[in-house]
């Protein structure tokens, strides 16, 4: 449910107190307000259980959330309005770069009912240990950390089926306990949608100096249309934007590594990629090392750029959609540490170029 400073005066005639919830009737005296969930105007509000149950006053966690993350310089979330858009896969090979410029770095993972987390950092079967300064996050190196709930299931393929209020003790019991100690960037992976986790998320950051969020996309209308409203989620909770990424924007790969086939009027397909590929290495053989593109998904709303032009914020860049970024993903690797992904290593360092500089000039609204 979302929410925002309500400015309804309350059922005794005074200013509410604490948030209200869109979905709240008229005259909600505050989520934090003693008349909270008691008052004549909470009568039939589907709010009203866990605003009467609900403790009163500022969230004495906070003071513990803001010491924990006190000792990191940086702090950035990776969201998207879709799933499948590969923003785990952004988080990830963020983390990885950063790491690899000698950063300290911390990858949180607070998609609570799918963490992929684990396996795109080669992380699998680890487990949480906890010593007397708290739970320690599971490294990939010794400068880069990790914490997710996959690390806390007994079976990876174990359902994870919690209502909100469990997520988000999750989630508050990440960003108070786990020690990360001294990072220069945090990154947070949250699930998609503008959920329960995210406005935990938000609420419980918003007075540790965030940097912002990247918003990743693919460049289908389907996908932009949902993004949207990620972007006005931030915008409505105070969350500064670095920028808009265009995930899987074309296939683009070389030539070499295709697969030519023939395909006959009846449907039947013939392999030619032997006789295509010799032609080729007789004829033009410096054909062989060009890299192919060609869009996968049609945009015929103009695509992120265009999503970001228009409503105000910065456009990243685009990543094309890669086989080897994949695989390097699939195998919990950096893409950055051989010239496999050669295509899409370099589109995510330009990103991550403007995603530093963006840190000092991201949009607050």
């Amino acid at each position: 449910m979302m929410v925002e400073n309500g400015s309804l005066g309350s059922a005794n005639g005074g200013a509410p107190v604490g948030d209200i919830p869109d979905n709240a009737n008229e005259h909600c005296p505050g989520t934090e307000a003693e008349a909270a969930g008691k008052a004549a105007a909470c009568q039939g509000c589907p709010n009203q259980q866990v605003c009467a149950t609900a403790p009163k006053g500022p969230d004495p966690d906070l003071v513990a959330i803001g010491e924990r993350m006190s000792s990191i310089k940086h702090k950035i979330l990776v969201l998207s309005g879709k799933g499948g858009v590969g923003k785990s896969t952004v988080a990830s090979q963020l983390s990885f770069a950063l790491a690899a410029m000698d950063k300290q770095v911390g990858l949180l993972d607070i998609d609570i009912c799918g963490p992929s987390i684990p396996k795109m950092l080669g992380l699998e079967g680890q487990e949480i240990h906890q010593s007397n300064l708290g739970w320690s996050p599971v490294y990939v190196e010794d400068n880069l950390g990790v914490m997710s709930i996959g690390f806390m299931l007994p079976d990876p393929d174990e359902a994870v089926i919690w209502r909100g209020p469990r997520k988000n003790g999750l989630i508050k019991q990440f960003l108070k306990d786990v020690f990360w100690g001294d990072l220069d960037y945090l990154i947070v992976d949250a699930p998609p949608g503008t959920s329960d986790e995210h406005i935990s998320i938000a609420q419980y950051l918003k007075a540790t100096n965030v940097d912002g969020a990247i918003i990743v996309t693919t460049p289908q209308e389907v996908s932009i249309i949902d993004v949207r409203k990620e972007v006005n989620f931030c915008k409505k909770v105070g969350l500064p934007i670095l920028g808009v990424v265009e995930n899987m924007s074309g296939l683009q790969q070389p030539l070499a590594s295709f697969e030519f086939k023939t395909i006959t009027n009846d449907g039947e397909e013939k392999d030619v990629t032997g006789e295509i590929t010799q032609q080729l290495q007789a004829a033009c053989p410096d054909l062989l090392s060009v890299f192919a593109y060609t869009e996968i998904f049609y945009a015929a709303g103009g695509g992120a750029q265009k999503m970001a032009k228009e409503m105000g914020i910065p456009f990243l860049g685009c990543i094309p959609l890669d086989p080897r970024l994949s695989k390097a993903a699939e195998e919990g690797r950096s893409c950055f540490i051989d010239l496999e992904c050669k295509s899409s290593a370099a589109a995510l360092q330009r990103i991550i170029k403007k995603v530093l500089h963006a840190q000092n000039t991201s949009v607050s609204c």
